[in-house]
């Protein structure tokens, strides 16, 4: 049986089919081949040619066998989407024939041109010359659509003079850095065994279906991918039935197919359901190391669009396309592992008695009140901004909850450290605590759930590589502070408890577990000296302060010169999605919503002219006073969609970009809420069938 090209079997049968994993590898090299490939996987190895050719004649040959023409180097480059270049393995021989090659070369390396891809000044445009790098680490995979079947070959993409211009890089080095640390301390807390240790990633994805033929009917959508008009619906999401509600027969069509071919592609697509907004949904796989998860959630992202637009649906991955009802974010569950099977996050029997977990929890604390700002960073978008802080969504001060057991423990270990003279070194496997030792919050930003961090600011159409480069790179700063002070201590135990009880006294204010959207806690924060970073505008600054340039120097994870681009390339596409909705805005308001509303002031006009002749002036104020009130809106409409040409034109004269930056956020959005003002005023006068496009009563309840 097949269903939308994909033959529909047992899932057991069809799971990694277009995965080129290890098991697969496995069976088609030679043992040896494989045993030093995975020397090279764990960076034991350098990567031969000799490896690399046979690796290559492999991926080749599975390739071909399911239909394969193409391949493809397949990277992360800094405008948040994912690039190909698609080349076949035909390679002629002379006398009109061919025969299928894929080298080893052509496997490790790809030289893309890199003039067109942002490079926030690392390069100029006249500097062409990039390369894609195999990342061994993340499988590779095959895609299957209108273009053929092609094989993918993850890479991370540098320039000529080897920087990163892409997202993959530094989130490698981030992980490298980590580990690094991480390690020190395990050998510090007596561990000998581990190996390695892994930073590990479980990505929710959130995401809208509207249908097809309303989406093309609207130029915010198509443009910018939200709403940038839209009335309140006389029903949302006030009554919370959508959320976990039985999913309706045509979404759910959508995500059995999606399943599929997530599945079929090796990604463990594990959870589905309803979310609380209308037409709102959400998708969860199981965890995996970070790159690989990082990477699958691209192809995810990919895969969602792809099917959607068969059932003649669109996925909006936008962080609030819609007013009022809830945003989308994409929830980072991160922790970190060892190559033995250990979570440091893992509370074990007795917390308090575990110093492995207590202190690794405490670097989490210090990281994250020390460095909140750069996780805001991680997350700032024009389009996030719109999102956070409300309808369950985050608010933009960074705080951690830990629950009310977790929090005692510190409380407590801090309490009895003068009288306390035991603190067991944990580094065994202890037997484990129930999954839910603590409650949730979901206004929290940053929330321990069990033996994992759920970062919840991210947002739904952002690559999870930045959140975690971030995550990555403070925790390793603060694990290198704590090893360098405890190696040179002689008593570990004493030591390791002095360490936990100063770094929690130090650090406990960016400890809450109360209600984030109260304005009691935005008071109570500033009190604390916690910073408040509601707007990209306010937090972009971070990418080059001093201390910001020294951190990821010291870890080896971004140069002060990668930093700066990426400044600039943020800043960048911070203003210009700003300039491109107004451009937007302007164009719905004075070509669509001015003439309608025009069209239907004229109709009421005539209706109320003839009306007074036949039932008096007296029986026609009503009507008046609506008829006012359309012309009224419709003037502002007009007038301060002027305003807001004018001030893009004045953006267009400013050369210095963090005056655009400044520009953007402080005179062209609140002209676009103004804008918007008059147009949902307009839309809730005017009769429905006048109006000229679809209403979020469309959008958000017809699928």
């Amino acid at each position: 049986m097949k269903k939308n090209n994909i033959e529909i079997k047992n899932v057991t049968e069809i799971y990694g089919d277009y995965c080129f994993d290890k098991t697969t590898l496995r069976q088609r090299v030679p043992k040896s081949v494989f045993k030093e490939f995975l020397e090279v996987q764990k960076g034991r190895k350098e990567l031969t040619l000799t490896i690399a050719e046979v690796v290559a004649n492999a991926m080749k040959d599975w390739a071909m066998e399911k239909g394969a023409t193409h391949f493809t180097h397949w990277f992360h480059p800094l405008n948040g989407l994912t690039a190909e270049k698609h080349d076949s393995f035909v390679s002629p021989i002379g006398d009109g024939q061919i025969i299928m090659e894929f080298s080893g070369k052509e496997l490790i390396k790809g030289e893309p041109d890199a003039s067109s891809f942002p490079t926030g000044g690392l390069r100029s445009t006249f500097e062409a010359r990039g390369y894609t790098a195999w990342d061994t680490t993340s499988p590779a995979f095959l895609k299957d659509d209108n273009t053929g079947i092609t094989l993918y070959i993850p890479t991370a993409f540098v320039a000529y003079t080897g920087e990163a211009l892409d997202k993959k890089v530094p989130l490698l080095r981030s992980m490298n850095a980590v580990e690094n640390q991480a390690l020190r301390i395990l050998k510090i807390l007596g561990n000998d065994r581990s190996k390695h240790v892994t930073t590990c990633l479980g990505a929710e994805q959130e995401y809208f279906l509207v249908e097809k033929k309303l989406f093309n009917n609207r130029l915010d959508l198509v443009h910018t991918g939200r709403t940038l008009f839209g009335a309140k619906s006389a029903k949302a999401q006030e009554l919370r039935n959508h959320y976990f509600g039985t999913i309706e027969e045509r979404v759910a069509a959508f995500m059995r197919d999606l399943d599929f071919e997530l599945w079929r592609l090796g990604i463990p697509s594990k959870t589905k359901h309803n979310e609380v907004a209308p037409n709102q949904f959400e998708l969860a796989p199981v965890y995996s190391t970070t790159n690989v998860a990082t990477d699958q959630n691209q192809l995810l992202m990919d895969t969602i669009n792809k099917v959607a637009s068969r059932h003649d649906l669109v996925a909006l991955l936008h962080e609030k396309p819609f007013a009022d009802v809830n945003g989308s974010g994409k929830h980072n569950n991160w922790s970190l592992t060892t190559d033995d099977g250990i979570n440091l996050f893992e509370p074990g029997k007795n917390p308090k008695e575990n110093a492995q977990f207590l202190i690794f929890i405490a670097a989490v604390i210090k990281a994250v009140d020390k460095y909140a700002p750069l996780l805001r960073l991680a997350t700032a978008s024009a389009s996030n901004d719109q999102r956070l802080g409300g309808h369950e969504a985050p608010p933009a001060i960074i705080s951690i909850f830990l629950g009310d057991e977790l929090e005692s423990v510190f409380k407590s270990t801090d309490e009895t450290m003068e009288t306390k003279n035991k603190l067991e070194i944990g580094v065994d496997a202890l037997p484990k605590l129930p999954m839910d030792i603590t409650d949730r919050n979901r206004t929290s930003p940053f929330a321990f759930t069990g033996n994992k961090f759920e970062f919840r600011m991210p947002g739904s159409s952002q690559s999870t590589s930045t959140p975690n480069v971030m995550l990555n790179t403070i925790m390793a700063d603060i694990l290198k502070e704590f090893a360098d002070e405890l190696e040179g201590v002689e008593d570990k135990n004493k030591g390791i408890q002095k360490l936990i009880s100063r770094v929690y006294n130090a650090h406990k204010r960016v400890i809450f577990s109360g209600n984030g959207y109260g304005e009691e806690w935005v008071k109570n924060s500033e009190k604390k000296g916690l910073p408040n970073l509601a707007s990209t505008a306010d937090v972009l600054k971070y990418y080059v302060t001093p201390e910001t340039i020294e951190l990821f120097k010291t870890h080896n994870v971004l140069s002060e010169g990668e930093l700066i681009s990426r400044y600039n390339i943020y800043s960048e596409n911070y203003y210009t999605e700003i300039v491109t909705e107004a451009g937007v805005m302007i164009k719905m308001a004075i070509q669509e919503i001015y003439p309608a509303a025009n069209r239907y002031a004229l109709e009421l006009a005539d209706m109320i002219k003839r009306s007074s002749k036949i039932l008096g002036e007296d029986s026609i104020l009503t009507q008046k006073d609506l008829l006012a009130d359309i012309l009224k809106n419709n003037t502002d409409l007009y007038n301060f969609s002027k305003t807001l040409e004018k001030k893009l034109e004045d953006l267009d004269r400013l050369e210095d970009i963090s005056l655009k930056v400044d520009f953007s956020k402080n005179e062209i959005l609140p002209l676009m809420n103004n804008l918007r003002v008059p147009a949902d005023n307009l839309e809730s006068s005017i009769e429905k069938k006048a109006w000229p496009f679809p209403t979020y009563e469309d959008l958000l309840f017809k699928l």
